[in-house]
């Protein structure tokens, strides 16, 4: 029989080597804890960013995107280091439940968690929108299907049916009044019904207190004004030269005279490409023809220029009723008070296209 001294040995002994196993599970627990630890550390907040030219870039998610969708932009772009643990720490996250549209900047360096912080919280950089020399209310709505997510037809569609506009005088010959050339800050997933506010919000600062003032000198509306301003912009390249030719227009409205205004022919028939207006051109049934109706179309023929429509509100003062592209072939014109003056400069430019063969 064990003897009380040695059974205490004995039991002493195997509570060394339970110690021993407790520390040593403890150890390894805390091993594989720290382990996990620096794991997830560098899974959420080690850089897994590198972008080799440039220090950002844009990523755009569209309002149908899903993870997937994202993850092949992002890993076409060849900038995410670690694949395993951006997608580990996106699920971690729940990003692809909270998947906002948007244009986001992409910074060098950027962690997991900072990344899918800004793409979850819709964090979106804003874009510069910008058009000009724009010919058709189609073509500036193309414009927008390409830079932003907007559609064209969505905005077509609102276009038509916004009250607002209607209640303004605006129809759809006349839309292209609206917009005043420019560059914009937007949120590139604008809706429709918000870039149209926005630009009736923009058309309205433009149209502030001294232009509208002499708008109402010349007795025109503003929508009046934009319409002879891009016929002016579709006359000349020349800035300088606008104030006079949209006096030239307004001697003519004035007078209660035909326009004949060139650039509305082209308009009515839908050839930008003509360099030379022929007679026969001047025979087209169309309320654009400016030939053969009186006054101003029935809308604006581009979407004119801020340089135009303030050449038409500055008009020059003169006498002049005619006008005629010089026959140096400048793009500068000549002008003249009578028609006998105007026939002998219209001969002079006819004599230089026929020498260049330039025929239509």
């Amino acid at each position: 029989m064990k003897t009380t001294r040695t059974y205490f040995k004995e039991h002493i002994e195997k509570m060394k080597k339970m110690k021993r196993l407790i520390f040593i599970t403890l150890g390894i627990l805390i091993l594989i804890a720290v382990f996990i630890f620096i794991k997830v550390y560098k899974a959420i907040l080690n850089p897994n960013v590198m972008i080799s030219n440039g220090d950002e870039i844009s990523l755009y998610i569209y309002s149908e995107d899903d993870f997937e969708t994202i993850k092949n932009k992002l890993y076409s772009e060849d900038i995410i280091i670690n694949k395993k643990s951006f997608e580990w720490v996106a699920k971690r996250l729940d990003y692809p439940e909270y998947i906002k549209s948007g244009h986001y900047i992409i910074k060098n360096g950027m962690n997991n968690n900072r990344l899918l912080n800004l793409l979850r919280s819709g964090s979106q950089t804003p874009i510069d929108f910008t058009f000009n020399n724009i010919r058709t209310i189609e073509q500036f709505a193309g414009k927008v299907d390409d830079e932003l997510e907007l559609d064209s037809i969505s905005l077509l569609n609102v276009l038509s049916e916004n009250p607002d506009l209607k209640e303004m005088g605006f129809d759809k010959e006349k839309y292209a009044a609206l917009f005043i050339p420019n560059t914009y800050e937007l949120y590139w997933n604008i809706n429709a019904d918000d870039f149209v506010e926005k630009m009736i919000d923009e058309y309205k600062k433009f149209w502030n207190e001294s232009r509208m003032q002499k708008a109402e000198n010349l007795k025109l509306t503003p929508i009046e004004v934009s319409i002879l301003a891009s016929i002016v912009d579709k006359e000349t390249t020349k800035t300088s030269e606008m104030p006079r030719i949209a006096g030239v227009y307004l001697n003519r409205i004035n007078k209660k005279w035909l326009l004949q205004a060139d650039p509305t022919l082209v308009f009515a028939l839908g050839d930008f490409e003509i360099k030379r207006v022929l007679d026969s051109h001047k025979k087209i049934e169309s309320p654009y023809n400016t030939y053969k109706y009186r006054g101003l179309p029935p809308g604006p023929i581009c979407i004119p220029s801020i340089a135009s429509i303030d050449a038409v509100l500055n008009a020059e003062k003169h006498k002049y009723f005619y006008f005629c592209a010089k026959d140096d072939l400048s793009g500068y014109h000549v002008f003249a008070r009578n028609i006998n003056e105007h026939n002998a400069n219209a001969e002079k430019y006819r004599r230089a296209l026929n020498k260049k063969k330039i025929y239509k």
